[in-house]
């Protein structure tokens, strides 16, 4: 509620919200002080003969609205309600830019609750801090926590069981965009990735990305036309070799993929690769590109590690419990 544009939104907001309780408040009061006024008013015997007013509206034939005002304990509610609220705009954000006697910020609790966890289960993790990831997987408890760590922060992207999908990599077989050591993949993990495939299509033009396209496939053993492969080697040669490397196998150091085996991450169709090599890859962060984060601070070091060793044990099959 804080950081308006101007003072102006702060106090209209204020301004708004007392209204409305204030407004409330001389509602309940006027009702609650005598009958509403509707001129002449039909009669009828009410409960034990005693006769009471009628507001005039009927439903089903026979069932009448007793001009009576709301019950005294609906009313108390209300006002309950409104004393409430009044308190709580006082202690809490709520009014413009007034933060409220208490200071209270979601941010600000949130770090606290944070920290309380951390110090309550420091001894716990403290352990997995040195010890090196093929040791962590190997111990049960640990592949359990670290198993338990990654689907809450890493399944939405890798999936819960890590095998990926469009965009996103399969973490349980050997293919590394950056590499698949331990301290490779914990550093990944720590600092995030942005890896960037530059948008070809203006540079070598519609025929060349047909043609580029064309090659990649043949890389893999994928069938393609010959004749655009042809050429479209000479492309790749003086353009994406820089990344890709000469025979195509990749770069771990930029995370540039191997395209000579038969692991896809965006698919290997030959529309699919013209796309990536017109388009680019670019990990912006929108529905399709979205970027490895860093989770430095988050999950700092021991649960990274632990969330590292589960993730190196996909790819090791390290036995857990021994």
């Amino acid at each position: 509620m804080n950081q308006f544009t101007s003072e102006f939104w702060s106090w209209y907001i204020i301004v708004l919200t007392l209204g409305s309780i204030a407004f409330c408040a001389w509602l309940l009061w006027k009702m609650g002080k005598a009958k509403a006024a509707i001129g002449a008013l039909p009669t009828a015997a009410g409960p034990g003969g005693k006769q009471v007013e009628l507001t005039g509206h009927t439903w089903d034939g026979d069932l009448a609205e007793y001009n009576n005002p709301l019950p005294r304990w609906w009313m108390w509610m209300f006002w309950i309600t409104i004393v409430f609220g009044l308190v709580y705009l006082v202690l809490y954000p709520g009014l413009g830019n007034f933060a409220g006697i208490l200071k209270w910020t979601s941010s600000g609790a949130y770090a606290t609750e944070t920290a309380e966890a951390d110090a309550r289960l420091k001894p716990l993790y403290d352990k997995y801090v040195a010890m090196d990831l093929p040791a962590i997987a190997a111990d049960s408890q640990a592949h359990g926590m670290g198993e338990r760590i990654f689907l809450n922060n890493c399944a939405p992207c890798h999936g819960s069981d890590a095998g990926g999908g469009p965009g996103f990599p399969n973490l349980r077989d050997t293919d590394w965009l950056y590499g698949g050591a331990p301290e490779q993949i914990v550093q990944s993990i720590t600092n995030g990735r942005m890896g960037v495939m530059p948008a070809l299509g203006a540079a070598i033009g519609d025929e060349g990305v047909k043609n580029v396209a064309a090659y990649v496939r043949t890389l893999s053993g994928l069938p393609s036309d010959k004749q655009k492969a042809a050429q479209g080697k000479a492309v790749f040669d003086t353009i994406c070799a820089a990344c890709h490397g000469p025979d195509g196998k990749g770069n771990q150091a930029i995370g540039a993929p191997n395209l000579t085996d038969n692991i896809w991450l965006y698919g290997s169709s030959e529309a699919t690769i013209a796309y990536g090599v017109n388009n680019g890859r670019h990990l912006t962060g929108d529905a399709e590109h979205t970027p490895m984060p860093s989770f430095k601070s988050v999950l700092g070091p021991a649960r990274i590690n632990l969330v590292g060793a589960y993730v190196w044990s996909l790819s090791n099959k390290t036995p857990a419990g021994k």
